[in-house]
């Protein structure tokens, strides 16, 4: 199955952005997948979640149907260009945009609680 997931450097694999903790995904509007299934992939490889096993909906996150909308071309063919969308998801922080973009950010570290003796 072909999902165009792309990470922001070309290759296949997650890209990690150590500088920033994130990880950096590009949709391929011109590909074949929808948005929504790129997003899903990506959140699979990060969170290390089976999709075709029914671990994980996007559906528990966000309406899928409403967010290809969104980003889908205008009523005039123009693709949109600006605006992005934010979500959780897997306990992972999503932010998609308009141009592509995918960066979604690992759960945050619990604060440890300190103990008393």
């Amino acid at each position: 199955m072909q999902t165009d997931l792309t990470p922001a450097d070309g290759t296949t694999d997650p890209q990690y952005d150590q500088t920033n903790d994130r990880y950096v995904f590009h949709h391929d509007s011109d590909g074949t997948a929808a948005l929504t299934t790129t997003i899903v992939h990506a959140l699979a490889s990060i969170a290390d979640t089976d999709v075709s096993q029914g671990e994980f909906s996007l559906y528990d996150s966000v309406d899928p149907d409403a967010l290809d909308r969104i980003f889908s071309p205008k009523a005039d063919g123009a693709d949109r260009t600006g605006g992005h969308i934010a979500f959780t998801a897997l306990e992972h922080e999503v932010y998609v945009y308009a141009n592509g973009d995918i960066i979604i950010y690992p759960p945050a570290e619990t604060p440890r609680t300190p103990t008393t003796n």
